[in-house]
């Protein structure tokens, strides 16, 4: 399934392309009234699209309309194929792109976002699976609409409506995910390495970039549970995570997780957790880049 392809003609302006998929802490649930100055209002050179999250079998899943990133991409944001409407919360992509835009200031970004929050990457398990080959036999599942959602934003030649051609230049791919695999069975969370690989694999091969950089997010516990674990099966996700990017030479584990508050549940990360937790995603996307692209 090729969705990329690098020939052009005529004028254009040049974005490099980073694809930000996973569950609920890449969804995002930081608030946007807790945001520092600099990144309440809209990125500089930054653009994103946002596919709308679906669970399996729904046919509304990655529509979307490309826009200047700024808050409210998190928990809650809703869109079709002509507007969007930014909710009270943020997740990871706006203190990405910020640093981004910071750390590039000769380039232009564009972000393609899909998330589902409870889905996994085992068939069967979560709200929405993941699994590239569709084992479960779902005629359209959470891979299914992270592929419509890049189909969607590469289709647009004018993202930014300048007037002028754009091409998106794939550079990075950002995954958070793993909890709902984590909290399962030993059977789920043991598949998970091999389930990762081939997830990775076939975005690299959709994006007709096999040496792509991948940045993982490093799943955590937040202890809240009787026992001081919500996830039975977490440090075998942990593991399988680890030994993804101990193998491939593209991919990084981030580990900032690990210092990360929640926010008065279980699962997800405060306001302060989903800027840091962004920050380290593109620090560690642009190191792979040096190495990898």
């Amino acid at each position: 399934m090729l969705l990329f392809s690098a020939s052009t003609g005529g004028e254009t302006s040049v974005y490099k392309l980073y694809f930000l998929s996973g569950q609920s802490n890449m969804v995002g649930y930081g608030y946007t009234r807790e945001l520092p100055g600099d990144l309440s209002q809209e990125v500089d050179r930054v653009m994103i699209f946002e596919g709308r999250a679906a669970f399996d079998d729904d046919w509304r899943g990655g529509i979307g309309v490309w826009k200047r990133l700024e808050p409210g991409h998190g928990f809650g944001f809703e869109t079709d194929e002509r507007s969007v409407n930014l909710s009270d919360r943020f997740g990871p992509e706006l203190s990405f792109g910020h640093t981004l835009s910071t750390q590039l200031p000769d380039s232009h970004i564009a972000l393609v976002k899909y998330a589902l929050g409870g889905s996994g990457l085992e068939p069967g398990v979560g709200l929405g699976g993941w699994h590239p080959t569709d084992k479960d036999g779902h005629r359209r599942n959470q891979f299914d609409h992270a592929m419509k959602t890049l189909r969607n934003a590469l289709s647009e030649r004018d993202i930014d409506g300048d007037g002028v051609r754009d091409l998106l230049i794939p550079a990075g791919i950002i995954w958070m995910q793993g909890e709902s695999d984590a909290n399962e069975n030993l059977e789920t969370a043991a598949a998970y390495e091999e389930n990762l690989a081939l997830l990775v694999q076939s975005i690299r091969a959709a994006l007709n970039k096999p040496g792509l950089p991948v940045v993982i997010g490093k799943i955590t516990d937040s202890g809240m549970a009787e026992d001081g674990s919500v996830m039975d099966h977490i440090e075998r996700v942990q593991q399988a995570q680890a030994a993804f990017a101990a193998i491939d030479r593209c991919a990084e584990l981030v580990h900032v997780t690990d210092t990360l508050h929640y926010v008065g549940d279980p699962w997800h990360y405060d306001s302060e957790g989903f800027v840091r937790l962004g920050e380290a995603f593109a620090d560690a996307v642009l190191r792979l880049e040096e190495q990898c692209i």
